[in-house]
């Protein structure tokens, strides 16, 4: 006779809670809105959040307290936490290859090639962390008996609308030319497969990046580029496939506080891949040059 203990009971999947990540933490939004996330046939993933204005003035707060300790440490170290990431992106490749095949909609060889691409686009932007002064950097001649430096410096916040396409590479060429200088990043992800920016998320806090340093809201880019642009705190704008209502919105609200405006073309996943996308001009527009006069001691 067939006893309690006999009974085999069903083991129900434990699904993974969808949130933000604000300055090293994964909070839900204050608004308590959320997202139905679909994949490429239309079929549910997951509920994630929708962030608000509220949700993005936190990011920026962590940002800004996040950026000085980042930029005053050394270049070496920044491009070693860089390196870092792109080996926690490493050993979760298979995951990320998974959800690329079942969310996005890729084929197994497309998934590989965009793993491939933007681990290594990871260590090659680790590896100008501290080339990029050199190169950039000058020695201005002068009239007078001065020495004269121009050098790099960050311009501190950044927030990033990311591309629509490639949600992996696309996020990682975005977030990389913008960190490695020493800016802290706020990242607006409204694209393709946002659970995966979430994930992306998951492999900053295991690769040593300091709190607040990047910052991932998942949200409508509509709802939020007006917040974005007249942020008084935010020093510099990127937005990848900005409509032209979208540019006119930004250049509006960021003129009063002369925010600096960076705007790309979005690419196919395939683009994104190619070596073009990849480039140290794509860090300048978010650096200062610092101008250095020295009197010649005699």
């Amino acid at each position: 006779m067939a006893t309690q203990n006999d009974t085999v009971h069903e083991r129900l999947p434990v699904y993974k809670t969808r949130k933000l990540y604000i300055d090293g933490a994964f909070p839900r939004t204050e608004s308590g809105r959320y997202i139905t996330a679909q994949d490429y046939r239309g079929e549910f993933v997951a509920n994630i959040c929708r962030a608000s204005r509220k949700d993005f003035r936190d990011a920026v707060v962590a940002a800004r307290e996040a950026q000085e300790g980042w930029a005053s440490r050394s270049a070496f170290n920044r491009g070693q936490i860089l390196y870092r990431m792109g080996e926690m992106l490493e050993s979760r490749r298979q995951a990320f290859a998974e959800e690329l095949i079942e969310v996005v909609g890729y084929g197994r060889e497309e998934a590989e090639a965009e793993l491939d691409v933007a681990i290594d686009r990871l260590l090659w932007y680790a590896g100008w962390s501290d080339k990029f002064a050199q190169v950039f950097g000058t020695v201005n001649p002068v009239a007078t008996s001065h020495f004269d430096f121009s050098v790099p410096e960050p311009t501190g916040v950044v927030a990033a609308f990311v591309p629509e396409h490639a949600p992996l590479l696309g996020l990682v060429s975005c977030m990389a030319p913008i960190v490695v200088t020493g800016n802290a990043v706020v990242l607006i992800v409204d694209n393709d497969a946002p659970t995966l920016s979430l994930d992306v998320a998951e492999v900053l806090e295991t690769s040593d990046v300091p709190g607040g340093v990047v910052n991932v809201l998942t949200g409508h880019r509509t709802e939020l580029r007006e917040h974005v642009g007249g942020h008084r705190d935010v020093d510099a704008i990127l937005s990848v496939g900005a409509s032209a209502e979208e540019r006119t919105v930004l250049e509006t609200e960021g003129a009063d506080s002369v925010t600096r405006l960076e705007f790309r073309p979005d690419r196919t996943a395939a683009e994104w891949r190619l070596e073009d996308s990849q480039s140290p001009y794509w860090m300048t527009p978010f650096v200062e040059f610092k101008t250095t006069w020295h009197p010649v001691g005699r």
